[in-house]
């Protein structure tokens, strides 16, 4: 009984815990078949925009198993990134939430790694990979899958009791694990918050989102100048955009997150609109460098300044 595995599975979601993730599910490496002809529908109406590689590895995208040979288990993670400390000038450009503190794709995947180096030194002999926002998967699908929670109308995972400020991420392994219920329900209900509130009506309807209108598409992905329909409804939004998620009634109770590396850089905390119109590249190096902003780029930043402060 020591060696099964359900107390595998329960040794790994308490050691998960230990290492900072605020949940962990786990399901079963398998084809997500019923994700199949979404996912090719958004990717045939060119909501992918730009990003040409939502198209690549097609099957990858729908099944973990092969990314790993042999794959069994899937453990997903969540980590919150809530922050309740804001600029301080209410006129300076806005900077979305996860871009506040470090890069979350490092903080998260060294946490995996740690839990990875657990299960194969404490639990069983394994192979496995970590991913955060950093291979072909559904991550999104596979958290649902291992019980943490539903797809929004918005297309983010909420947790029932987090809300939907949330990075996720995944170990894949080659070792036979007990597995969570999938999260059955949807519990948005008729709220359509999220849609109503889209400066760009770039959620079309429930669960479809066409990232050529979507503003963090807009300031952060698209390598061309953001088009000039939609320049005007960038709500002064300079990286990102949380508002369909500052809308969503789940995050309404919504906690400060407690990783260290998450906190608010001071300096952008403090920084007035003057001084966003001025950024300079030096400036930019200091104030991005270890955060999920730092490949925006500075003349991509400089492009969204233009608009916000009417250089365009």
């Amino acid at each position: 009984m020591e060696n099964s595995p359900e107390i595998f599975s329960q040794r790994i979601k308490a050691k998960a815990v230990e290492l900072g993730f605020d949940a962990c599910g786990i399901s079963r490496a398998r084809e997500l078949g019923e994700e199949r002809s979404h996912l090719l529908d958004w990717l045939e109406s060119g909501f992918q925009g730009t990003m040409g590689y939502m198209a690549n590895h097609f099957e990858k995208r729908l099944n973990p198993a092969l990314l790993v040979e042999g794959a069994k288990s899937v453990i997903s993670v969540l980590l919150n990134y809530h922050s309740t400390q804001k600029q301080e000038d209410p006129d300076a450009p806005v900077i979305s939430s996860y871009a506040l503190g470090k890069d979350y794709h490092h903080v998260s995947k060294d946490k995996l790694a740690k839990l990875l180096t657990f299960i194969q030194s404490e639990l069983a002999p394994c192979e496995g990979r970590a991913f955060t926002d950093s291979a072909p998967l559904l991550e999104k699908a596979l958290a649902k899958e291992a019980g943490l929670g539903w797809i929004g109308k918005h297309t983010l995972l909420i947790h029932p009791r987090m809300g939907s400020f949330l990075f996720i991420g995944e170990l894949v392994l080659d070792l036979e694990l007990a597995y969570d219920e999938p999260f059955g329900n949807n519990l948005c209900g008729s709220c359509t918050r999220c849609i109503d509130s889209c400066p760009t009506g770039a959620i079309i309807a429930p669960l479809q989102l066409d990232a050529n209108r979507c503003l963090s598409y807009l300031t952060i992905e698209t390598k061309i100048d953001i088009p000039e329909s939609f320049a005007g409804s960038l709500n002064n939004r300079l990286v990102g955009c949380d508002i369909c998620q500052q809308v969503c009634p789940w995050n309404s109770r919504a906690q400060q997150n407690k990783v260290a590396e998450f906190q608010p850089n001071r300096e952008m905390v403090e920084m007035k609109a003057a001084a966003w119109n001025l950024l300079d590249k030096p400036t930019f190096n200091r104030l991005f460098k270890g955060t999920a902003v730092e490949r925006t780029g500075f003349l991509r930043m400089k492009r969204t300044l233009g608009h916000l402060f009417g250089k365009k």
